[in-house]
Order: C-alpha cells, then sequence, then structure tokens
C-alpha cells in the first residue's frame, strides 16, 4: 500500500490515492484560514489497511505547512485520528457539530 501517493485536489477540494481501479478520498472545505474536513471515504475492501490514516495526516500537514485551522467534522477524524495523533489537536477548533468538547469539572 505504500507506493500509492496521496494527491492534493485542490480543484475538487480534496485529498486522494488511488487503489487499483478505485478511489478512497477525504474531503475539505477552506474557508479562509480555515480547513474543515467534512468526509473521508475508503473502498470497503480497503479499509482496515492504514489508507484513512494516510490521507488524515496528508490533510494535516498541509494545513500546518498553510497556516490554516482544522475543523474535524468527520468523525473517524474527531475521534479515531485525532485519539492516536494527539500531535495534531493544536490545529484543529473544536465545535462543529461532531466535536465533543471538554468538559471540566
Amino acid at each position: 500500500m505504500a507506493e500509492e501517493t496521496v494527491i492534493h485536489d485542490r480543484a475538487g477540494s480534496r485529498f486522494c490515492v488511488k487503489l487499483s481501479g478505485f478511489e478512497a478520498c477525504l474531503m475539505y472545505r477552506q474557508s479562509g484560514k480555515t480547513l474543515d474536513l467534512y468526509h473521508t471515504y475508503v473502498p470497503e475492501v480497503f479499509r482496515g489497511k492504514g489508507v484513512a490514516e494516510r490521507l488524515c495526516k496528508a490533510a494535516f500537514e498541509h494545513a500546518k505547512a498553510e497556516g490554516l485551522t482544522v475543523i474535524p467534522s468527520c468523525s473517524y477524524i474527531s475521534g479515531a485520528y485525532l485519539k492516536r495523533h494527539p500531535e495534531y489537536e493544536p490545529l484543529t477548533k473544536r465545535g462543529g457539530p461532531t466535536s465533543n468538547p471538554i468538559v471540566s469539572g
């Protein structure tokens, strides 16, 4: 799987990987300096192989390089991915519809 490259399709507002006739994508909306990562799709046959993880890494690295704030609207990103990669949490702006705000008590 490592040979497939993540492509940033700026015109389509997505990060993609071509996979043997299939395509996995992470879709986003950009507004100024904010990047809303709202949907990750990996064809079922390729799930569990780290494809979504690679798409997310590419999106977060892009955001970091461009000085963008990320809204992790996608449930996979706001949950599983950021739990495994807390180093990207400082780039995020929580408060979207799928966010879990931390309540101090």
